[in-house]
């Protein structure tokens, strides 16, 4: 799936006024998933401002939602956002992959849904000491959650070329990753974002500059997959969600990028089919069990509408399932 020119891969919350602003993605689509699963505990995987739980919260009266972020200041402004709901939502911070772990110490039992919004959200891209952005000058940081180590500049000026094109072709699908790499290479210490906005522009022929959208676009992507490991942790966590699950309970993935959406597609897949791969013209004869049952359509994208008054969803895709009761699978 490829995003509009120069649309970078922002999710939820806009910025304004120094705040986080809740403009969730799909909030519609996301509420009628939820809208039917029995009473219960929903998590929001990735709370951000908490406009997703808001939304929730105020249309599914018998829900209570527990929100997990991994960054401080998105937990500050839910908190801030939801203290009216009580007792109706927790908030823990942790990475999403910690999911079991969460809901086993908060005790958010019964699990009837489970919601990821993947990306990072506007207050992220738009504060320039985040370092996540290509048009501002900011160090180079990218870390959604700044206890951890890891950050874009330990990757810009001390991984090896090799390494550096390895991360920009595959979590940015970057076709130029190779040219890319030789001239971050030869421009060291690259002490900035905007430098190395500069530097990946360069190193970009002129004639595919002029097409699509920023030219660093797709390097600073890759790089801030790399520095929150993103893909690497994305399957495992769907794995928990669902298993968390009680049959009924659902499962909502906002993805937007292809290689997300690769990811959550097979996960999901996996799920509704018991890791079946028996020919499909034939009964399974592998035993398989399925947990999942996709929901229609398979994948649900924004309306023209939603795309017009907030542009930055124009490349999301919303993907579900329903958790089954094994037992009676089985039987």
């Amino acid at each position: 799936m490829n995003r509009p020119p120069d649309q970078p891969d922002i999710t939820h919350d806009a910025l304004s006024g120094g705040d986080f602003a809740h403009t969730p993605v799909m909030v519609d689509e996301v509420v009628a998933v939820l809208a039917a699963v029995p009473a219960g505990w929903v998590v929001d995987a990735t709370l951000g401002g908490g406009g997703h739980t808001a939304a929730v919260l105020e249309a599914c009266g018998d829900l209570s939602v527990l929100g997990l972020d991994q960054d401080p200041d998105a937990l500050a402004a839910a908190r801030e956002r939801l203290a009216s709901q009580g007792s109706r939502v927790r908030f823990r911070k942790c990475r999403f992959d910690h999911l079991a772990e969460a809901v086993a110490a908060e005790g958010a039992e019964p699990v009837v849904g489970v919601l990821f919004d993947l990306g990072v959200s506007s207050p992220q891209f738009d504060r320039p000491e985040r370092g996540f952005s290509y048009r501002s000058v900011g160090p180079l940081d990218m870390r959604m959650d700044p206890e951890t180590t890891l950050t874009a500049d330990d990757i810009v000026n001390h991984w090896s070329e090799k390494e550096l094109a390895r991360v920009l072709r595959v979590n940015g699908d970057e076709r130029h990753a190779n040219r890319i790499a030789r001239n971050i290479i030869a421009s060291r210490p690259v002490t900035s974002t905007a430098m190395l906005a500069e530097i990946v522009r360069e190193a970009i022929p002129a004639a595919t500059r002029r097409r699509g959208g920023h030219p660093a676009k797709r390097t600073f992507q890759a790089l801030r997959i790399e520095v929150n490991n993103e893909l690497g942790i994305l399957g495992e966590s769907i794995d928990q969600a669902i298993a968390a699950l009680v049959p009924g309970g659902r499962i909502a993935v906002l993805s937007y990028h292809s290689g997300e959406d690769r990811i959550v597609k097979d996960r999901l897949r996996n799920a509704s089919t018991g890791g079946c791969h028996c020919p499909t013209d034939l009964p399974c004869g592998c035993g398989a069990i399925p947990s999942l049952r996709l929901l229609r359509p398979a994948d649900q994208t924004p309306t023209s509408e939603e795309i017009s008054r907030n542009p930055r969803a124009a490349s999301a895709r919303l993907r579900s399932g329903e958790k089954l009761d094994v037992t009676e699978v089985a039987a």
